[in-house]
């Protein structure tokens, strides 16, 4: 379950946020949306966040430069053109194409960092609300019912990946957030409708 509260404000979302964190809810749990790029601690900490997005860059530019020189080197050395005294794999073309390649392959590693960054393609329907687009700001909860088998992922403790807030039922944990988000200044809350 997730809900989402719209704030008009940098401030009121804080509030909201430190509420939140106060009332036994985790970190992992709380998502801040923004259309503006507020650093990272301003709203919700991701300092535990470990990024593979320059190491996928690295390694589409090394495998780029591998690609290139051996598209370049390969296709001379398999249909050798002799000239005069010059070698068959000449320099500077060779390194020209490896080049590209590097180039072009770092750029398609970073986008694909990117887009696990982002987690994008989103593969589970979020909510929004279009006033985050506009200037406000979303603060998003999941909620974790008593009694639900939670994933943690790799590296991180239970209690940092759900609060003592758990064990109490879904609803009573709507309830709790609901309030700390009015008691913020929220401007409305919205919820995921349960099937």
């Amino acid at each position: 379950m997730e809900i989402l509260g719209v704030f008009a404000d940098v401030e009121s979302a804080g509030r909201a946020v430190d509420g939140l964190l106060g009332e036994g809810f985790t970190e992992a749990q709380v998502t801040s949306l923004s259309s503006v790029p507020y650093p990272d601690g301003v709203l919700a900490k991701t300092g535990r966040h470990n990024t593979w997005f320059h190491w996928l860059a690295l390694l589409g530019g090394i495998g780029g430069a591998c690609a290139g020189f051996l598209l370049a080197a390969g296709t001379a050395w398999v249909y050798p053109v002799q000239t005069g005294d010059k070698p068959i794999i000449a320099l500077y073309p060779t390194a020209i194409v490896t080049y590209e390649f590097t180039m072009l392959f770092a750029m398609i590693g970073a986008i694909v960092g990117m887009l696990l960054e982002m987690k994008l393609p989103s593969l589970k329907k979020r909510l929004y609300d279009p006033a985050i687009a506009e200037g406000c700001i979303g603060i998003s909860l999941s909620i974790h019912p008593g009694g639900e088998a939670v994933i943690c992922e790799a590296g991180v403790r239970p209690e940092e990946c759900i609060g003592p807030v758990s064990s109490l039922s879904a609803a009573e944990q709507k309830e709790r957030a609901e309030e700390v988000m009015r008691a913020a200044g929220v401007l409305r809350i919205i919820g995921e409708v349960q099937p």
